[in-house]
């Protein structure tokens, strides 16, 4: 039997597990917004942690719990900074984290798992933009493809999505909705971990 990719994966999950692992993912990238906000005063970090509040709300109760997705992602959008005047890394992973909270909040306006997919990819993508533009920027084409294999960013970021998926796998195969206990404990896990999708801790 062929070993199923990560997005494959995503793909047979439930659609509310699909959801559960696209918000695990954006609630990892938010510190590195959150970062660039106290570098350069840009933007506002509340109105993204307000929209997965609602969305951590809604998944386990989706039938009692009214959510605007598209009026947060106009707010998403609205604190969403350009890589035009802003010469700094820090720009590309705060992008990253905002562009990954619109597609999840698209995800659910449409219902489609396209974009849940597109969650993971965009987290997976934006560890890579950042190492190319940090240990990549004077290195050869093959060094730098080697750096993107190797690196434990790298490593790990597909690791941690993997690991997502095997907790949540089994227990889609038992239960067809996600529970508030388990939500609780799906936001935790982010919690401990303590640190984004390229490394910026929680803390900071």
């Amino acid at each position: 039997m062929a070993v199923l990719n990560t997005f494959e994966r995503i793909r047979a999950l439930p659609m509310p597990y699909q959801t559960l692992l696209a918000l695990y993912l954006c609630q990892r990238m938010l510190p590195n917004y959150e970062l660039f906000h106290q570098v350069t005063g840009f933007g506002d970090p509340k109105p993204l942690q307000g929209a997965l509040n609602a969305c951590w709300e809604w998944v386990w109760q989706p039938k009692k719990v009214k959510v605007n997705f598209a009026r947060w992602q106009e707010k998403v959008d609205d604190e969403t900074p350009s890589e035009h005047g802003h010469d700094m890394l820090g720009v590309y992973p705060a992008m990253d984290a905002c562009t990954a909270i619109s597609t999840l909040l698209q995800g659910l306006m449409d219902n489609n798992s396209a974009d849940f997919v597109s969650v993971a990819k965009v987290s997976q993508a934006g560890v890579a933009k950042f190492l190319e533009l940090t240990e990549g920027a004077e290195m050869s084409a093959e060094q730098r493809r080697k750096l993107l294999r190797e690196h434990e960013l790298a490593v790990y970021e597909v690791e941690v999505q993997q690991a997502m998926l095997n907790f949540l796998e089994t227990l889609a195969a038992s239960q067809p909705q996600p529970s508030q206990a388990l939500v609780q404990q799906v936001r935790q896990m982010v919690a401990d971990e303590g640190v984004s999708n390229i490394g910026v801790s929680l803390a900071d």
